[in-house]
C-alpha cells in the first residue's frame, strides 16, 4: 500500500474520550489507527448491530436513524469527540449528525483525492457499498478531485458480509472475495485500474484477501489513517484523561451477536453493553456480556 495515507506524526500524547460508530464492526479498523496515533486516548465504540448492514437501507430510513442513535449513545458515553467510521453513514447524514450533537463529529469519505494523485494510468477503482456509490457526496468527490480520471464503480454489499465472517475468524474463501471485486476489472477500462479505494471501512478487514485475489498488482488505499489524525486535531484541548482502553456499545443484545462480541474481545474491546434505541426501553445501566 501506498504510505502517503500513513501518519509521520509521533504517538499523539491527546487525551480525552472518542466514540467510534459504525453499522457493523468495519469501524474497528478506524479504532485500530486512532489508538496507533493516540494511545493515551479513551476509545469506545459503537455498532448500530440492531440496524446492520447500512449499505442496503433506503435514504429515508438511514437520515431519521442515524442522528437519533448518535445522540442516544453520545448522551450514555459522553465522548468529546465522536467518529463516524461509515461511508455509507458520512455521505449521507455527516451534517445531521453534526446538528443532533454538541461535540466535534469527523466523518469518513472515500480517499478518492490521494488515490487520484497516486494512479500512474488514471483509472481508479472505487469499491464501496451501493449506498456510498449512489450518494451525490461521493459524484462531488470525484468531480472535485478526480474529475481527470475514469473511476470505475462497484457496489458490494457481499464483501461487508465476506469481512464481517472474516472478522469472526471465519474461513472465507478467497475465490469469494476475488468475485466481489471482479465486477470493477470486468468493466469497460477495468484493464487499466492500478488503485482502488476501498470506500467502506470493513474492506481493510480483508485487504490481504483483495490484494491476493487481484488479477495484477494493485494499490489498494483508505482514509482510516487520516481520519485517526483529523480526530486528533479536532479534540478540545481541555480535556483529561478520563481512562486508557474502551468499552463496545450496540443496538442490540449482545447475547443475540455472540460473534459480534467475540470479534470485539479481539480488537480489544472485552466488554459488550446493550443500549436501546427507545429511550424509554433503556435501563438505569447497560447489559454487558
Amino acid at each position: 500500500m501506498p504510505d502517503f495515507l500513513s501518519s509521520h506524526f509521533k504517538p499523539s500524547p491527546a487525551r480525552g474520550r472518542v466514540l467510534v460508530f459504525d453499522s457493523g464492526v468495519g469501524g474497528l479498523t478506524v479504532a485500530e489507527e486512532i489508538r496507533a496515533l493516540a494511545p493515551a486516548l479513551g476509545v469506545h465504540y459503537a455498532a448500530d448491530s440492531g440496524f446492520f448492514p447500512y449499505g442496503d437501507k433506503s435514504d429515508e430510513d438511514l437520515i431519521e436513524r442515524i442522528p437519533r442513535v448518535a445522540r442516544m449513545l453520545c448522551d450514555h458515553v459522553k465522548p468529546d469527540v465522536f467518529v463516524i467510521a461509515c461511508n455509507t453513514a458520512s455521505t449521507l447524514a455527516l451534517q445531521e449528525v453534526r446538528a443532533a450533537l454538541d461535540i466535534p463529529v469527523v466523518g469518513t469519505v472515500p480517499a478518492i483525492k490521494p488515490a487520484a494523485a497516486f494512479s500512474q494510468t488514471g483509472t481508479i477503482g472505487l469499491l464501496a457499498t451501493p449506498g456510498t456509490i449512489r450518494r451525490a457526496y461521493t459524484a462531488r468527490l470525484i468531480n472535485e478531485f478526480a474529475g481527470g480520471h475514469r473511476v470505475i464503480m462497484h457496489g458490494s454489499i457481499e464483501l461487508v458480509r465476506l469481512a464481517e465472517a472474516h472478522a469472526r475468524g471465519e474461513d472465507v474463501p478467497i475465490e469469494a472475495i476475488a468475485a466481489a471485486q471482479a465486477p470493477l476489472f470486468d468493466a469497460p477500462g477495468g484493464d487499466q485500474i492500478d488503485t482502488i479505494v476501498l470506500a467502506c471501512t470493513h474492506f481493510p478487514l480483508v485487504r490481504g484477501q483483495l490484494i491476493a485475489s487481484a488479477p495484477r498488482g494493485i494499490s489498494y488505499v483508505d482514509s482510516g489513517a487520516a481520519i485517526a489524525r483529523q480526530t486528533i486535531r479536532v479534540l478540545p484541548h481541555e480535556t483529561e484523561a478520563r481512562g486508557i482502553g474502551g468499552s463496545a456499545y450496540l443496538t442490540s443484545p449482545p447475547e443475540e451477536s455472540p460473534d459480534l462480541a467475540l470479534v470485539l474481545r479481539r480488537y480489544g474491546f472485552p466488554d459488550a453493553h446493550f443500549v436501546a434505541l427507545d429511550p424509554m426501553a433503556m435501563t438505569s445501566a447497560p447489559t454487558a456480556l
